[in-house]
């Protein structure tokens, strides 16, 4: 069972829909019993830093989302949920996050001819041998939804890179975290192969 983590933020049912169409078997839930017993856990999400962490603290989850870490239940965040594993962003100066991993969200940069938010298909540049990208070839395109972007402080858990306006870290993995800046559930079959993956996860 693949748990999907509700915590009120967007794009939830997309991820549930990929998911389901390679043969998973999903629940959405804030349930901690639920959480803590699913075979793998994923927290996805479109909105705003500040207002998920209030609604992850409202709902109890951010505890649970740090047991279910220190248990070694593979977890992926997503878009959002990438950002909210960090320590802080610019988009809610003053919010904590949930401090897993170190690094910060930063603003994309304004630079002419670039659009923000960042919105469509971007080429990665894989690096240090990411087991989402198992199977995948180099450069492959995928795509993105956002205005923040993470600068992780230990290089080597960067799994991805793509630029635009700036060096972003598109997907990172460290122990049984792995997260995502990009949708692989809007990624078509590069998308596809990489949720594959993280459901095979063992």
């Amino acid at each position: 069972m693949i748990a999907i983590i509700d915590y009120d933020a967007g794009n939830i049912r997309s991820v549930e829909k990929a998911l389901s169409g390679l043969g998973q078997e999903v629940c959405i839930t804030r349930s901690r019993e639920q959480l803590l017993n699913a075979d793998k856990v994923i927290l996805p999400g479109v909105g705003a830093f500040g207002e998920a962490m209030r609604h992850l603290h409202k709902y109890g989850l951010s505890d649970i989302i740090h047991e279910i870490v220190d248990r070694g239940t593979p977890f992926l965040g997503i878009c959002l949920g990438l950002q909210l594993l960090f320590e802080r962003s610019d988009e809610a100066p003053g919010v904590d996050g949930l401090g897993i991993l170190k690094g910060e969200i930063l603003r994309i940069p304004d630079q002419n001819g670039i659009k923000i938010p960042h919105m469509g298909w971007n080429s990665l540049e894989l690096q240090n041998d990411g087991r989402l990208f198992r199977g995948i070839k180099e450069n492959p395109y995928v795509y993105f939804v956002h205005s923040y972007y993470l600068k992780a402080e230990d290089e080597q858990i960067v799994k991805a890179v793509a630029d635009y306006s700036v060096r972003i870290h598109a997907s990172v993995e460290k122990g049984n975290l792995f997260a995502c800046q990009f949708h692989p559930e809007k990624s078509s079959d590069v998308g596809l192969q990489i949720l594959k993956n993280f459901a095979g996860l063992t």
